[in-house]
C-alpha cells in the first residue's frame, strides 16, 4: 500500500470511528467547538473574568493614549504627593505619577505573563505528550529529568541570577518559562497515558497512522482542556512570581517598572502613610490573577468532554 493510500485509509478509519470529541475535523469538530463557546458564554464567572482581564488590558495599553505622563525622568519637587489634582493616585518617591506608573507596570507584567504562558505551554505540551506516548524507558528518563529540575531550589536560583545578571524583559521570560513548564509536562504526560489506550487511538495506530498524526490530531486536541486551563493559570502565576522576584532583587532596572517592582518600592513607605504607593498595584495584581483564574475555570468546564456530556 502506498503512503497516499495508507493516509486515505487512516482518514476513513478516523471518520468511521468518530475518533474523539475534539479530534479530526469536519462538522463534528465544528459542533464541538460551538458547544464549547456556548458553554463558556453561559458561565457567568468566566465572562466576569474575561471582562476583568480585558478592562485591565485596556487600562494598561490604551490608558497611556489618554493619560500622558513622564515615566523616565524624575521630579524631586513632586515626591510622595498624595492623590488629588494633577495626580489622581499621587506620586512615588521620585516624583513619577502613580496612575501612569500603574499603566506602564501593567504593560510589562502582562507581557511577561502572556509570553511565559505561551512558551511554557509549548514546552510542556511537547515534552509531556512525547513522554507519555513513547512510554517505557523513554518516558522514565524524561520524567526523571523533570523530577531533577523540580528539585532545584528556586529561591536560591533567583538570588544567584540576580547577583550575576542584569535583568531584562527577555531574561525574565526565559527564566520563568524554564521553571514553569515542568508541572504542565507532567499533567500532559498523564493525559497522554490515558488517551493513548483509547479505542480510536489504537484503531488509527493499527491502520498504520503515523505517530505525529496521532499526537497532533488525537492526543493533543483531547488534552486541550488541561492545556488551556493550565495556560491561563500560568499567566497569573507568572505575574505573581514576577512580584516575588522584585523582593529578591531580580526585577527590571529603572525606568522600566512592573507591578511587583511598585510593591517592593512602596513597602518602604507604607508605615509613613503613603498607601497610594502600594495598594493600587496590589489591587491590580489581585484583579488580574482572579480574572485569569475565572477564565481558566470557565474554559475547563467548557472543554472537559465529560462535562459536555452531562
Amino acid at each position: 500500500m502506498t503512503d497516499a493510500a495508507q493516509d486515505q485509509a487512516v482518514r476513513s478509519a478516523e471518520v468511521a470511528l468518530a475518533a474523539g470529541p475534539l479530534s479530526g475535523g469536519g462538522p463534528g469538530r465544528a459542533a464541538s467547538w460551538r458547544m464549547i463557546v456556548r458553554a463558556f458564554a453561559e458561565n457567568k464567572l468566566a465572562l466576569t473574568g474575561l471582562i476583568m482581564v480585558m478592562a485591565v488590558a485596556l487600562f494598561c495599553f490604551a490608558g497611556p493614549l489618554f493619560w500622558h505622563t513622564n515615566q523616565v525622568n524624575t521630579n524631586l519637587l513632586q515626591v510622595n504627593l498624595p492623590p488629588g489634582g494633577a495626580h489622581p493616585l499621587g506620586t512615588d518617591d521620585v516624583g513619577h505619577d502613580e496612575l501612569g506608573r500603574l499603566m506602564a507596570g501593567g504593560q510589562s507584567s502582562l507581557e511577561v505573563g502572556l509570553a511565559v504562558a505561551i512558551v511554557t505551554t509549548g514546552l510542556g505540551v511537547l515534552y509531556g505528550v512525547v513522554s507519555g506516548y513513547a512510554g517505557g524507558i523513554t518516558d522514565a528518563v524524561l520524567m526523571r529529568i523533570v523530577d531533577i529540575m523540580l528539585a532545584i531550589p528556586v529561591v536560591y536560583l533567583f538570588i544567584d541570577l540576580a547577583s550575576d545578571f542584569k535583568p531584562t524583559l527577555l531574561l525574565l521570560i526565559v527564566v520563568l518559562s524554564l521553571l514553569s513548564w515542568l508541572g504542565l509536562a507532567r499533567l500532559v504526560r498523564g493525559e497522554t497515558l490515558s488517551l493513548r489506550v483509547r479505542e480510536y487511538v489504537q484503531a488509527v495506530r493499527i491502520m498504520g497512522g503515523r505517530s505525529g498524526r496521532i499526537i497532533l490530531r488525537h492526543l493533543v486536541p483531547n488534552a486541550m482542556g488541561t492545556i488551556v486551563v493550565n495556560a491561563t493559570f500560568q499567566v497569573a502565576d507568572a505575574i505573581l512570581t514576577l512580584a516575588v522576584l522584585s523582593y529578591l532583587g531580580f526585577s527590571l532596572p529603572p525606568p522600566a517598572v512592573t507591578w511587583g517592582g511598585m510593591l517592593e518600592d512602596g513597602v518602604s513607605f507604607l508605615y509613613d502613610g503613603y498607601w497610594w504607593e502600594i495598594y493600587p498595584a496590589g489591587v491590580l495584581i489581585v484583579i488580574t490573577v482572579i480574572g485569569f483564574n475565572f477564565i481558566g475555570d470557565g474554559l475547563r468546564d467548557s472543554l472537559d468532554v465529560r462535562l459536555q456530556r452531562r
